[in-house]
């Protein structure tokens, strides 16, 4: 592993999330990014659900609103920090939330991860 490739573990207990900096969202490293940082949060492409308890919310909002969205909240599998949040394909309607869609994005609260130290 390069030096810029960083593995994370939670920041409570040290287990490791198989989150690699590698897998980040950086192609909009101009101030979409930046703000990001500012709000204390990391995108992902990817998580592996293995290391984490998923718990689905729905936010159902009038349809002048917006679009339906659906997001699965990311706990640590070990101890139950919230680490952060999966955003998926907006619901067809309320109804529809049950299903699970696929995620297109994954924000992990930065404070809520560590560099995973592999020597220890």
């Amino acid at each position: 592993m390069s030096q810029a490739d960083v593995t994370y573990s939670c920041g409570s207990c040290g287990y490791s999330l198989n989150l690699k900096s590698s897998n980040r969202i950086t192609s909009r490293i101009g101030s979409g990014y930046q703000k990001s940082i500012k709000k204390g949060v990391i995108s992902f492409l990817s998580v592996d659900p293995s290391r984490f308890t998923q718990i689905d919310e729905v936010k159902c909002l009038p349809y002048s609103w917006g679009p339906f969205g659906m997001k699965t909240k990311l706990l640590c599998r070990n101890c139950g920090t919230h680490i952060g949040y999966g955003y998926g394909d907006s619901a067809s309607n309320c109804s529809d939330s049950a299903t699970h869609s696929s995620h297109r994005k994954y924000t992990i609260k930065i404070r809520a991860v560590q560099p995973l130290d592999e020597f220890s």
